[in-house]
């Protein structure tokens, strides 16, 4: 407990020093999040057609407090209702639908707020070093990289409306057409692990510097 009271008080003392990166990252990622992928597909597949907002939310607030619907129900509903999502139209049938459901947000919300968090406590032990020979370069470039191979296709999150006969898939299987039903399965479970790893990966960085951020600050 104690190490965990140092830790945070490392946090809370680099993002607020650092408030404008940290701000600017987690703003930066959320928003690759989002809209990476549809444009990935759009250049890959077909331009998006559409965007639409889930008219149905209108309807969650009564939804929530009806006491008709059993708790079970609800909770087994809420985390895969789609907020919203992008189409691309076919002749038929759409190309290609990448959709963002409440677990999807969520988890975009809290990468966003760790690699933001990330970057501040870099930036501040980098700056308040009187070690200049501290050189966090590699780890900058590896939380960037982890950042976007995590939106690119290390994630089972972005979900499609339509195509490649998978309802849940990562964006790269869906936008190189032709994978097998075999080989996307794959990508998903692989996909997993690997974004569960990066997550874990970037969460230890953010203890670990705000512990030694807090270590200076007792």
């Amino acid at each position: 407990m104690r190490g965990l009271a140092q830790a945070l008080r490392g946090i809370r003392v680099a993002v607020r020093s650092r408030w404008k990166i940290f701000a600017a990252v987690a703003l930066a990622i959320f928003l690759i999040d989002v809209f990476l992928p549809p444009v990935l597909l759009s250049v890959v597949r077909k331009p998006v057609s559409s965007f639409t907002i889930n008219p149905w939310l209108k309807n969650l607030p009564d939804f929530v407090a009806s006491t008709r619907v059993p708790l079970s129900r609800k909770i087994e509903f809420l985390p895969n209702l789609a907020l919203f999502w992008f189409i691309s139209t076919g002749p038929i049938e759409p190309e290609w639908g990448f959709a963002v459901t409440v677990t999807d947000l969520f988890r975009f919300t809290v990468m966003s707020l760790l690699f933001g968090a990330y970057f501040a406590l870099w930036f501040y032990r980098r700056d308040t070093r009187s070690d200049r020979r501290w050189n966090g370069s590699t780890t900058k470039r590896g939380g960037v990289l982890g950042a976007l191979t995590t939106t690119l296709g290390l994630s089972t999150g972005p979900s499609t409306v339509t195509g490649c006969g998978a309802p849940v898939i990562p964006v790269l299987g869906l936008a190189f057409a032709g994978l097998s039903s075999g080989t996307i399965k794959w990508i998903a479970q692989m996909s997993t692990i690997a974004a569960t790893a990066v997550l874990a990966g970037v969460g230890v960085g953010v203890f670990y510097l705000g512990w030694r951020i807090g270590a200076g600050r007792r």
